[in-house]
C-alpha cells in the first residue's frame, strides 16, 4: 500500500466508494483475461526481504525511520515495528544471470543497510524471529508511526471485540493476551515472486499449493518465540493468531482466518480467487481512488486495480495471488509468503532457487495436481512441516514419506530440470540447490537453535542462552557459511554483560501459593524445593504478599502443626515489586536500601516473575569491588 494515507473502512462514504472501485476491479480483471490483455509468455522473478534492527546488546533496536532516513533509498520501506526493515529487491525476467543478479543486489543493499545501521551502534540480522526479542519490545511505543499501521491495528481490534488470545504449543507453550497486532511484528520472511501466465496460473497456485509443505520443511528456521521452543516454524502460528478477526462464540461456526493455507483447491481463473476472497472476508481497509478501472480500460490504458490490491493486501494467503501493472503491461504474480528470513543470504537464495526450480519444473504428470493429491493431505503437509520441520513425515500422492527423502529423491531432481528449462546458469544451479542437499543431510535453522538453546539452558539461565544464540547468528551471517555448516554455539561467557533490565535477569518458572493455602503445605514445598521466597496470590490472580525463608522458619519453629493457620495468616503483605522495564542497577538499589532478598516482577500486578540477591550478583559492581 505504500506510504499512502489508509483510513479506517467505516468511514461510510469512502467505504462505498470503495467498495465500487472493487467490484470494478473485479470485472476489469475478468475483461483482461477474457481480451487476453495480462502479459504472457515471460517470467520475472523479485523478492521482499525482511530483516531485524539490534543492539550491540543483541536486542531490538527501534530506531528504524532514522537508519531509513540516512539509507535514503527507495528500495528501502518500513515495516510494522521500529526494529523491523523492508527491502523491495527489482524484478528481473528469469534467465542466465536472473538468481545471481538478484543475489548480487541483495547483498548490495543488505551492505548499504549495514553501514548506515552501523554508524547508529545498530547491526542488521537475517532470522524468521529475532531470538531476544521480548514482552516489552511488543508495545505500541514500537509500532512505525505510520497511518495504515494505525488503522490496520484499530480496524482488526474492532472487528474482533477483544484483545488478541495466543496460544500456541510445542515442546513449551505460549499462552498470552495481547493488546494490539504488534505481535505480528515478530515475524520477519523472504518473500518470493513469480511471475506467471495467466491461462496456467490456476494450475500453477495450486501446484504451488502442493509443494509448499516439503519447502517449508528444509527452509524451517524460527522455533523460539519468547523464549518458548515452540514450532519449527513458528511464524505460521503466530502470524495467523496476531492478526486473527475471528472470536469465539457459543454458537458453532466456521470461520475463515485472513491468514491461512486456503480451504481447497482454485479452479477458473485468477479472478476467481480474488472472488473467493472478497467473499469470505470482510472489508477492513479502504482508501480514496482517484481513477475508475473500468475508464482506464476502455480508455487503453493499463489499470492499476487499486481498490482489489488494497483489499487483497489485507487477507494474508501464505501462497497469494497478486496483480501488478506498470505504464505499459499487466501482470499476475504467485506470492511465496512463508519462507522465513535468514540464516544467511546463501541460504535464502537457495530456498528462492528451489523454489523456483519446482514451480518451472513441473512435469506434465502435475499439470492439474487436483487429480494426484486431496486438499487435505496438501493442508496437513503445511501444518506438519510448520510444526516438525525437516522431521516432518508427510503425504505425497498416496504414500507417506519423510521431507528428507521427498526432497532428495524427488523434488531436488524436479528443480534442477526446472531451473533447467529456465536457461538458469548451471553452476549457478548447482552451487545453490547443493545447498538443500547439504540442509536436507545435516541441519536446518529451526534445528541448529533449537539443539543449542536446549544445551545452554542446561548450564546458563534463559536470558544468557538467548543472547549467545542471537550473537552467533551475527557472527555465522556475517561469515556468509550456509546453515548446514554452522558449529555449535562455543560458550555463553559474557553475555550477562549484555543484560540492563529486571527483565533480562528474572526467573520466569515460579512456585506461587494462595492466600488460602494452608501455611503448613506452603512451607514444606519451600523446603521441598528450596525456594527461598514464594509470591503469594490473590483470587483475581494478583500478587498480594510474599512467604520467605524468614517466614518459614518462624512458623515451623512456633506451630509447625497448625493446620488452621494458612498463608494470608502467615505472609508479609507489604511487598515491594518490580517491572520488567526496570533498570538492573535500581534493582540493586531497592533491594539493598530495603534490606530485601527479592523483588516479584508484575505485569499491571499479575506476576510474571522474581529477581532475587542471586540474580543480581553478577551485576553489583559494589560487591565486585570489595
Amino acid at each position: 500500500m505504500g506510504d499512502l494515507l489508509v483510513k479506517s473502512a467505516s468511514e461510510d462514504l469512502m467505504k462505498t466508494q470503495f467498495i465500487r472501485h472493487l467490484l470494478n476491479d473485479v470485472k476489469c480483471l475478468e475483461l483482461m483475461l477474457e481480451r487476453n490483455l495480462i502479459e504472457s509468455g515471460i517470467s520475472r522473478i523479485g523478492a521482499e526481504q525482511e530483516f531485524c534492527l539490534i543492539s550491540k546488546n543483541w536486542r531490538p533496536e527501534k530506531n528504524a525511520d532514522e537508519i531509513l532516513k540516512a539509507i535514503n533509498d527507495p528500495h528501502f520501506t518500513n515495516e510494522l515495528a521500529r526494529f523491523n526493515l523492508e527491502i523491495n529487491l527489482d524484478p528481473v525476467e528469469l534467465g542466465p544471470d536472473s538468481l545471481d543478479q538478484m543475489e548480487r543486489q541483495l547483498r548490495a543493499l543488505l551492505k548499504k543497510a549495514e553501514i548506515h545501521a552501523s554508524e547508529r551502534d545498530t547491526q542488521i540480522l537475517l532470522t524468521g524471529i529475532l531470538p531476544t526479542i521480548s514482552k516489552t519490545e511488543l508495545s505500541l511505543e514500537y509500532m512505525t508511526p505510520k497511518p495504515r499501521y494505525w488503522s490496520l491495528n484499530e480496524m482488526v481490534k474492532g472487528i474482533r471485540g477483544a484483545d488478541f488470545q495466543l496460544h500456541i504449543k510445542g515442546v513449551d507453550e505460549l499462552f498470552i493476551t495481547h493488546d494490539s497486532v504488534l505481535m505480528e511484528a515478530c515475524n520477519t520472511s523472504f518473500q518470493l515472486h513469480l511471475q506467471v501466465d495467466p491461462n496456467d496460473f490456476v494450475s500453477s497456485y495450486n501446484w504451488a499449493q502442493a509443494i509448499s509443505g516439503p519447502v517449508l520443511g528444509i527452509c524451517a528456521n524460527s522455533p523460539l518465540l519468547l523464549g518458548r521452543e515452540l514450532w519449527s516454524e513458528t511464524r505460521i502460528a503466530l502470524f495467523q493468531q496476531s492478526i486473527d478477526t475471528r472470536h469465539s462464540t457459543y454458537a458453532l461456526k466456521d470461520q475463515i482466518s485472513r491468514v491461512s493455507f486456503g480451504e481447497d483447491w482454485e479452479y477458473g481463473t485468477a479472478a476467481d480467487i480474488y472472488k473467493n476472497d472478497i467473499a469470505q472476508h470482510k472489508i477492513i481497509l479502504s482508501k480514496s481512488i482517484k481513477r475508475d478501472s473500468l475508464e482506464d480500460l476502455e480508455n487503453g490504458k493499463i489499470p492499476k486495480l487499486e481498490a482489489l490490491n488494497t483489499h487483497n493486501g489485507t487477507i494474508y494467503r501464505w501462497n497469494r495471488a497478486c496483480y501488478g501493472a506498470t505504464d505499459t503491461a499487466a501482470h499476475l504474480r504467485i506470492e511465496n509468503r512463508y519462507i522465513p528470513s535468514g540464516p544467511t543470504i546463501l541460504d535464502q537464495m537457495a530456498n528462492f532457487a528451489f523454489w523456483i526450480g519446482l514451480m518451472k519444473g513441473r512435469s506434465p504428470l502435475y499439470s492439474d495436481i487436483t487429480n494426484h493429491m486431496d486438499f487435505q493431505d496438501v493442508k496437513a503437509n503445511f501444518i506438519k512441516a510448520a510444526r516438525t520441520g525437516k522431521q516432518s513425515v508427510l503425504k505425497w500422492k498416496d504414500r507417506f514419506v519423510s521431507v528428507k527423502d521427498l526432497i532428495t529423491r524427488e523434488l531436488l531432481p524436479l528443480a534442477y530440470e526446472g531451473l533447467a528449462k529456465s536457461n538458469v546458469d548451471s553452476e549457478t544451479a548447482t552451487r545453490l540447490l547443493e545447498v538443500i542437499d547439504q540442509r536436507s543431510i545435516k541441519q536446518t535453522g529451526a534445528q541448529w537453535s533449537i539443539s543449542n538453546y536446549r544445551r545452554l539452558k542446561r548450564i546458563t539461565r534463559k536470558d544468557d542462552a538467548l543472547l549467545a544464540l542471537t550473537k552467533n547468528m551475527y557472527e555465522n551471517q556475517q561469515k556468509d557459511l550456509p546453515i548446514h555448516e554452522w558449529p555449535d554455539v562455543p560458550d555463553v561467557s559474557n553475555t550477562h554483560e549484555h543484560a540492563y533490565q529486571v527483565g533480562h535477569i528474572m526467573s520466569t518458572k515460579l512456585f506461587t501459593v494462595k492466600t488460602d493455602d494452608i501455611a503448613a503445605l506452603a512451607t514444606q514445598l519451600m523446603q521441598w524445593k528450596n525456594i527461598h521466597h514464594i509470591p503469594v496470590e490473590c483470587d483475581n490472580g494478583k500478587i498480594c504478599g510474599i512467604l520467605t525463608w524468614t517466614h518459614m522458619q518462624r512458623f515451623q519453629e512456633k506451630t509447625p502443626y497448625d493446620d488452621s493457620l494458612t498463608v494470608g495468616d502467615i505472609m508479609k503483605e507489604d511487598v515491594i515489586l518490580a517491572h520488567s522495564e526496570m533498570q538492573i542497577p535500581e534493582a540493586i538499589k531497592i533491594m539493598k536500601q530495603n534490606e530485601i532478598g527479592c523483588l516479584p516482577v508484575v505485569h499491571n500486578q499479575h506476576l510474571i516473575g522474581i529477581v532475587t540477591i542471586k540474580d543480581i550478583k553478577p551485576y553489583d559492581k559494589s560487591e565486585g569491588a570489595q
